[in-house]
């Protein structure tokens, strides 16, 4: 072999080294092909049923932007900028959308975006800052506002499968799944508030979602998520929602009145005056100090205390349970009222005089 042939080989190994290294996906003497694709199967049970909760609740779920009104004091101009985001639902088919309070709180406009893709302008028909809720109303769009179908919070059980739909972080339309963690929580509102009866689920809530439904395998909504408890502001598997039986009466309330009207007796009581006849006299239970005008309280008759001239008290009739619950505080009875609706029978059980009696009346 001669000097030239060594020459032109080791040259050819060369070249075939870089070409190597410069192309290392291509396989010398074939072509490149793509590879199969192994066929899927089918689907699982789990998988089936996420997918048919999403696509039949995702119409009913909105984003929901809001605009915050400024003044230049320099120029004495007033601009709307952007403030913040959030979740809604579409909750009947003439356009009220249900939020939460904290969403459009201090807005000077809300837009409403439905599944279409297209914003809608809303207005503010009422608020219940107490319960974290708002109604916002768009008009009606025929074929693609579809209202959600509600279920009933009072029968859920902890380790229920719970799905949460909302526009976290301003990402549109994105569903997270969990259990229900626990029933009944207590949670703290920014105004001060406090929410009771609060469902927890490890369901990722984040910045957005608030609003949102919380919707239980069967495609209804169960709640409404509202916060999370986490440090650092991110879902850390800890969220809240209001119940939905909450939900459905002030918002039916708000739709109707532009505000919240809870259930009343239509009496006034003083806890402080409740205490004291616990303690001197062993009667625990509300006693009824002033009996409303045009009440339920009045149109069923109950009495209420007396003060008389020279300082003497004649205590009235004294609330000690209602629909057979025990009853201490005025608090524990406006809980037991406010889980009831207007129109409602309520039986209280009341010391008249030293003897028990019952009286039902009709909340109003």
């Amino acid at each position: 072999m001669n000097v030239k042939k060594i020459f032109i080989f080791f040259i050819t190994l060369v070249l075939l080294f870089f070409a190597w290294r410069l192309f290392p996906f291509l396989e010398l003497g074939s072509v490149s092909k793509p590879k199969p694709i192994t066929p899927r199967g089918a689907l699982m049970d789990i998988e089936r049923t996420n997918i048919e909760i999403f696509e039949h609740s995702k119409d009913s779920v909105v984003y929901i932007s809001t605009l915050q009104r400024v003044v230049d004091y320099w120029s004495m101009s007033i601009t709307d900028i952007p403030k913040g985001t959030g979740s809604g639902f579409v909750w009947d088919k003439f356009g009220h959308i249900v939020t939460n309070y904290h969403v459009i709180r201090g807005a000077s406009e809300a837009v409403v975006t439905l599944s279409n893709g297209v914003g809608y302008k809303a207005t503010l028909v009422g608020t219940d800052p107490s319960h974290d809720l708002a109604v916002l109303k768009i008009t009606s769009v025929p074929g693609v506002m579809k209202p959600v179908i509600i279920g009933d919070s009072s029968k859920l059980k902890v380790g229920q499968i719970v799905y949460a739909i909302g526009n976290p972080f301003g990402l549109d339309w994105t569903m997270t799944m969990g259990i229900i963690s626990a029933l009944d929580r207590v949670i703290d509102e920014r105004g001060g508030a406090k929410i009771h009866h609060a469902i927890q689920t490890d369901a990722a809530i984040n910045p957005g979602n608030s609003g949102g439904p919380l919707i239980d395998s069967a495609g209804r909504v169960i709640g409404v998520n509202t916060a999370i408890y986490s440090p650092s502001g991110a879902s850390a598997g800890i969220g809240f929602a209001i119940p939905i039986d909450l939900v459905n009466k002030v918002v039916s309330s708000i739709i109707a009145y532009g505000r919240y009207v809870p259930p009343s007796l239509g009496i006034e009581s003083d806890d402080r005056i409740n205490k004291l006849l616990a303690r001197r006299f062993g009667v625990a239970g509300v006693a009824v100090l002033k009996v409303l005008p045009n009440s339920p309280a009045a149109a069923a008759g109950l009495r209420p205390t007396r003060i008389y001239p020279d300082g003497s008290i004649e205590f009235g009739d004294i609330i000690v349970a209602v629909d057979g619950k025990r009853v201490h505080t005025l608090y524990e009875l406006q809980e037991f009222i406010r889980h009831h609706k207007h129109g409602d029978k309520v039986d209280l059980t009341l010391l008249r005089g030293g003897k028990k009696r019952h009286i039902v009346l009709h909340l109003r």
